[in-house]
């Protein structure tokens, strides 16, 4: 017999709509008290400065006030939340390309994003179908991946502004963490390997001799944000693992082949 296929990881649509906010909070708040020479600051993203990255939290989440100007698509491939790591358009890999028009008060325009996404949020259901341009997924879905832009360019900020130390919302890491590992799974399905994340996510991957009781021969374990990091290729596999920020026992516990998952 086939084996089972693994049900989709649920989440709870209120939970995650909270999530963006409060995460989009704490980005604003740490935005606003930015001083000039903070804002043109490099990043870890090419030529974008901490100005640019803050627009482009903007830009993440006006994707959602586009989508929903379009008629909704029909007849359109549908692609899960965990596929969306390994589209082009994700813009989690840490390869930008031209940074995006930075508004002049960089504050006001995200307060702006958040009147309007709030706004949107209450008119729309969870199942109105968006052209993410990789495929159609319903809103709730798609805020899901806003929730991994928003958590993955924190963390960018936070490397990029010493002290600046943006606070993480607990639900939207925990999405963050549970989406890329879930994506993981399915980059390298099998069961020979378990990926831990504590305390979100724990999943099995990688083809070979599935383990059913017991300590599983091959483990990986890491924190969150060190695993959103290789995921998303902000760190090297080898260099988590010369720095202990991942340990991983077992003949089939070098995923470094398989990361990053985006493309």
């Amino acid at each position: 017999m086939p084996p089972a296929r693994k049900r989709a990881r649920s989440h709870d649509p209120a939970k995650t709509r909270a999530a963006v906010l409060g995460q989009l909070a704490h980005v604003r708040e740490a935005v606003r008290g930015l001083t000039p020479g903070q804002l043109v600051l490099p990043t870890r993203l090419g030529p974008w400065t901490v100005r640019d990255l803050g627009a482009h939290v903007g830009t993440a989440l006006t994707a959602v006030h586009r989508d929903l100007e379009l008629p909704a698509p029909a007849g359109q491939h549908l692609i899960t939340p965990v596929e969306w790591p390994f589209s082009a358009g994700s813009r989690v890999d840490g390869h930008a390309g031209e940074p995006p028009v930075a508004p002049p008060d960089l504050d006001a325009y995200l307060a702006d994003v958040d009147r309007s996404l709030r706004a949107l949020l209450d008119a729309h259901p969870g199942g109105r179908l968006l052209d993410t341009g990789a495929g159609a997924m319903p809103l709730d879905d798609y805020l899901l991946t806003r929730t991994v832009e928003l958590v993955v360019h924190t963390d960018d900020l936070n490397a990029a502004v010493p002290g600046l130390q943006v606070p993480y919302e607990r639900q939207a890491l925990a999405i963050a963490t549970r989406l890329l590992a879930d994506a993981l799974a399915v980059k390298a399905p099998g069961g020979s390997t378990e990926v831990r994340v504590p305390p979100y996510a724990v999943v099995q991957c990688v083809e070979g001799p599935r383990h059913t009781r017991g300590t599983p021969p091959n483990v990986v374990e890491t924190d969150p944000l060190t695993w959103i990091r290789l995921a998303t290729g902000r760190v090297t596999w080898a260099d988590a693992l010369a720095e202990a920020k991942v340990s991983a026992s077992g003949e089939r516990a070098d995923i470094g082949g398989l990361l990053p998952l985006t493309p």
